[in-house]
């Protein structure tokens, strides 16, 4: 039988904490929903994954900031593809509502 789930509903509290959701986990591919709520990567860390990360906002604000000093504003339907070892970070997400992010995580076959 099918599940299905309806990813802007029955948000989780995020107001202490990002809530991350592993929707589907493969070999060569994980999907996971991210709500946060005015959370932040802390200045000196990054991300810098093996993996390519295609990235949504469904819904709230956010930015992102990159290892070369670039910022990305993303709002509502924006999203971006992030190469795997692309020095990032979150640097602002909304604190007066959560953001909801969909986060596509794939690798190259080997």
């Amino acid at each position: 039988m099918f599940k299905q789930n309806n990813l802007l509903e029955n948000l989780p509290n995020a107001r202490n904490a990002e809530v991350f959701d592993e929707i589907v986990k493969h070999p060569f591919v994980r999907i996971e929903r991210i709500v946060s709520r005015g959370q932040t990567t802390p200045d000196t860390d990054w991300y810098d994954q093996d993996e390519h990360e295609w990235v949504t906002v469904l819904e709230g604000h956010a930015e992102l900031a990159f290892e070369d000093g670039s910022r990305l504003t993303m709002r509502k339907g924006d999203q971006v593809t992030l190469p795997a070892n692309t020095k990032h970070r979150v640097s602002w997400t909304d604190p007066d509502q959560e953001t909801v992010w969909l986060a596509v995580f794939y690798r190259d076959k080997k």
